[in-house]
């Protein structure tokens, strides 16, 4: 039976000033369905082509989660392989839009990232945090693996680091560990003084050339053409993996 929390949840955009917010929201620890993918990837490419927009918030609403990555409870009614790889091309379309946006994206995590949360602050251009904001990637001890979102997470803390995070898949690391490998640029105690920076350094960039930040943003993903085709490979291997039965009782289990 379809859990109605799934068709929950939002995604707000504000623009002010050059700067452009993009939150999203679900009830269940700001997991994420399909239909919020598919907005949430259409907002970053619509702000991507306004040019009186020059630099890109991103975050979550609420206190305590960032993102809790993957709705569970749309992966345990998926019925085929082919809705399979349809909910994961949600958070290939992510990354990808986050890549090809010729803005910058900064990422703000307030608390924990799990699972695909850790893709999409990942695919961030720079990333600010809480020292609330742990990081897992669950989706190995669920029966499935970080296919989808591990070319983002390799691509901004390297093989070692997205490993250690894949294998120990019950395991939260700190913020501070993140920082030290890359995934954060600053950590702060409160979310006011999260926001203070944040908003400092918007103000600094709406005053920067457009042209060289379009630039500079190709430089930074430079090496990453072909992950159109890599992603929605990856998104075919955890369709496949979803309808097995153990991860159907894997996640069963994390449900309760």
């Amino acid at each position: 039976m379809k859990d109605s929390t799934i068709e929950q949840g939002s995604i707000d955009l504000e623009i002010e000033n050059g700067i452009a917010t993009i939150s999203f929201y679900h009830p269940a620890h700001n997991s994420m369905p399909g239909q919020l993918l598919r907005e949430l990837s259409d907002v970053i490419t619509d702000v991507g082509k306004t040019d009186d927009i020059l630099v890109v918030v991103l975050k979550s609403q609420g206190d305590k989660t960032f993102c809790a990555g993957a709705s569970f409870d749309e992966l345990i009614s998926i019925e085929d392989q082919k809705h399979g790889k349809k909910f994961f091309m949600g958070f290939a379309n992510v990354i990808n839009a986050m890549r090809k946006c010729p803005k910058f994206i900064i990422g703000r995590v307030q608390g924990k990232a799990i699972g695909g949360g850790v893709g999409i602050a990942s695919a961030t251009d720079i990333c600010y945090a809480t020292r609330n904001a742990s990081v897992k990637l669950s989706e190995l001890a669920v029966g499935i693996g970080p296919f989808v979102v591990g070319p983002a997470v390799e691509h901004k803390i390297g093989v070692s680091a997205m490993s250690q995070l894949t294998i120990n898949a019950t395991v939260f690391q700190t913020a501070e560990w993140a920082m030290q490998k890359g995934l954060y640029a600053e950590l702060y105690d409160s979310t006011v003084d999260m926001d203070a920076a944040i908003q400092l350094l918007c103000q600094q960039l709406v005053l920067s050339n457009p042209e060289a930040m379009r630039m500079l943003k190709k430089v930074f993903w430079e090496g990453t053409d072909e992950w159109d085709e890599l992603l929605e490979k990856r998104a075919e291997k955890s369709g496949k993996l979803v309808l097995s039965d153990f991860t159907r009782n894997a996640i069963e289990k994390f449900k309760r």
